[in-house]
């Protein structure tokens, strides 16, 4: 009713109408007024307890009270220079330095607005610029602290600036060293400069110090948002380093910014089929498929030929793999990888283990201990040496495996093969001269024994450990039946299938 009559003319309302029309006009204007006031004193509010907030040290609360006094008065330059300090004190000097620059549109005699935004541009490398806010600072009747402070950066620009241009004659002629030297002394005042710090890693690259360089590039790709020349460098330098899930990462970021950029695209296959191989033949070592995953290996070798580290790495775990199954091409691989890498403890520990299998045990313990200077602390190399030890030892009295002439990684049925072959040609009634009977009897009870041996887990286990679980001596007192008890005499009343000192049954089935 109210909004009518004031819309209305007043002379068509009644007297009591019109009365509360014009009241409901003035309480409008005085609402309007008020938000304008308040518009006004918010503002003013928001820097007050903006500045009190950053004099505390809680400058994210800071910062909202200064975006909100900006939404108030875009206009109100002392909002964009206390929220460009802020900035500065959360060290995010790319947001401030948009905000000085308004400071100075604003309020173009806000000297200390000018020299901070110098001091920003001569740390981003952007020398000319710098010099010009250090120049104007200098004409603009500043205070005597402010005039010494544009002085002082003047003449450090100046300075830089020359050594910009020696840096990059240095690197021009080659000399590297000198090149990086000075680059040192310009990003120690320049620390955001994206160009000097690329230039520098290109020195270090050249100059072999590859860490220095992924540095100054890792620096690069954060000060440079779209950098991916960066990225692309990062990948190629730990692709030739050998890390390839590292060049992996970095040629993604590449691609992340650029998803047609020709190079990184091209290198990003290079290096995915390469880790896919890497990771597949990893894969099948852990699923004990030793030599599906030497196969494996072997194509890496081939799907990147000019990278010496992933050749190396590529022998090495062939060398692993062939350990577990094949010990003479284990030997031979494994050597390759020491010619080149002597100390190599991962090729150590696997040719010492591919010696076992070969029972050469000097060879073996010779590894392990070549291997336990290198890591003394490896649990693995301990234990393998000390059964290398053992199995020498062992070797110098009875060898259940050369008597029944297998390998120690020979399967049972194998064992079982040998032993029945074995008994057929050492069975006792095979022989008449009374010394040969003799000597038969003996072989036979030894292949006896290592069949009972090797076919037993338990026991295969024991000596494959060094132990033999026939031996009294060797069991310190254990309860296994032998087949020594009762014999030291001879084998006086013999009778394979039948008693004696004790119940032997003999069985070719």
């Amino acid at each position: 009713m109210l909004l009518i009559c004031g819309v209305r003319s007043l002379k068509s309302c009644c007297t009591s109408c019109t009365f509360m029309a014009v009241h409901y006009f003035l309480d409008v204007m005085d609402l309007i007024s008020g938000v304008i006031c308040g518009q006004d004193g918010g503002v003013e509010n928001h820097l007050e307890m903006g500045k009190k907030l950053l004099a505390a040290g809680q400058l994210a609360d800071a910062l909202s009270h200064f975006h909100s006094a900006i939404d108030g008065d875009p206009k109100n330059y002392m909002a964009f220079y206390r929220r460009a300090t802020v900035y500065l004190a959360m060290g995010k000097s790319k947001s401030a330095l948009p905000d000085l620059s308004k400071v100075i549109e604003l309020k173009p005699d806000f000297t200390s607005a000018r020299l901070q935004r110098g001091n920003l541009l001569l740390k981003q490398g952007r020398l000319d610029e710098a010099e010009r806010d250090f120049k104007k600072v200098l004409k603009s009747n500043p205070s005597d602290k402010e005039e010494k402070e544009a002085q002082s950066q003047l003449m450090k620009s100046d300075e830089i600036q020359r050594m910009v241009t020696q840096s990059q004659a240095h690197v021009d002629s080659g000399d590297y060293v000198t090149a990086a030297a000075h680059l040192d002394l310009i990003i120690e005042t320049s620390v955001w400069d994206v160009t000097s710090r690329e230039l520098r890693a290109e020195c270090f690259i050249q100059m072999g110090e590859m860490g220095k360089a992924i540095s100054d590039l890792k620096a690069a790709s954060k000060l440079k948002s779209d950098n991916t020349k960066a990225f692309y460098k990062l990948s190629t330098i730990y692709y030739n380093l050998g890390d390839h899930e590292m060049s992996l990462t970095e040629v993604r970021e590449c691609l992340k910014l650029d998803p047609d950029h020709k190079q990184c695209y091209s290198h990003y296959k290079q290096v995915k089929k390469l880790n896919k191989q890497i990771q597949s033949a990893e894969e099948l070592i852990q699923q004990q498929r030793y030599g599906d995953a030497a196969r494996k290996y072997e194509s890496v070798v081939e799907t990147e030929p000019n990278v010496p580290q992933y050749s190396h790495h590529a022998k090495e775990r062939i060398c692993h793999c062939l350990a577990q199954q094949d010990m003479n091409r284990a030997i031979t691989v494994c050597s390759e990888v020491l010619q080149s890498d002597p100390h190599n403890v991962n090729a150590l520990k696997d040719r010492a283990e591919a010696y076992l299998l070969d029972e050469q045990y000097e060879e073996a313990i010779k590894d392990y201990e070549n291997a336990r200077d290198h890591s003394e602390n490896d649990r693995q190399i301990k234990e393998g040496l000390e059964k290398a030890q053992r199995l020498l030892k062992q070797s110098q009295k009875r060898d259940y495996y050369k008597i029944l002439g297998v390998k120690r990684n020979a399967q049972k049925k194998e064992i079982v093969k040998a032993y029945r072959k074995l008994a057929h040609q050492w069975h006792p009634d095979n022989f008449q001269d009374p010394e040969e009977k003799k000597k038969a009897e003996k072989k036979f009870i030894d292949i006896a024994q290592a069949k009972e041996v090797l076919t037993d887990p338990e026991m295969r286990q024991k000596f494959d450990h060094g132990e033999d679980p026939m031996d009294p001596e060797s069991q310190q007192g254990g309860h296994h039946q032998n087949f020594h008890g009762g014999w030291n005499g001879g084998f006086q009343g013999f009778n394979p299938f039948g008693s004696g000192p004790f119940n032997f049954k003999f069985n070719f089935q």
